[in-house]
């Protein structure tokens, strides 16, 4: 975080630099660009996840995720993909539908994580799919 001297905007209420230490280690509750100004707005003291709800973290490969960035709110599917030398599905395999909290790249790996929000009663098979690495992630609309 860097503090700056910005013209005074009415339709802008930054938080002043002597917010600093009340600020720093807050969640955001949306996404921060770089040089972006911190509002009232910027930070949430809501839980995560809320309630009902869990966060499964999966390591996908490259071949595994698409290749554009993801963030946060960005709706997802997991699907179930066959083993190695499993035959492909003959019907629509097995999914589960999922919201993007963040992604990191796991620089041991190169593996790319994404966390995802889901209902409570699915977090525990996705997780036990996503530890198989029998998964795949597909991006889908916004609008769905």
């Amino acid at each position: 975080m860097r503090r700056i001297r910005i013209s005074g905007d009415p339709a802008l209420e930054p938080l002043p630099a002597s917010a600093y230490d009340e600020i720093v280690g807050q969640r955001a509750a949306l996404d921060i660009s770089a040089g972006g100004l911190i509002t009232t707005e910027s930070t949430t003291d809501a839980p995560m996840p809320p309630e009902g709800q869990s966060i499964v973290g999966i390591s996908l490969t490259p071949a595994q995720v698409p290749a554009l960035p993801m963030h946060g709110g960005d709706k997802v599917r997991i699907i179930v993909t066959p083993a190695a030398n499993g035959d492909a599905p003959t019907g629509a395999p097995q999914f589960t539908a999922a919201e993007v909290v963040d992604t990191a790249i796991d620089e041991t790996t190169s593996n790319t994580v994404v966390n995802v929000l889901v209902p409570y009663a699915d977090a525990s098979v996705l997780a036990a799919r996503a530890a198989t690495g029998n998964v795949a992630l597909i991006l889908d609309s916004g609008a769905q």
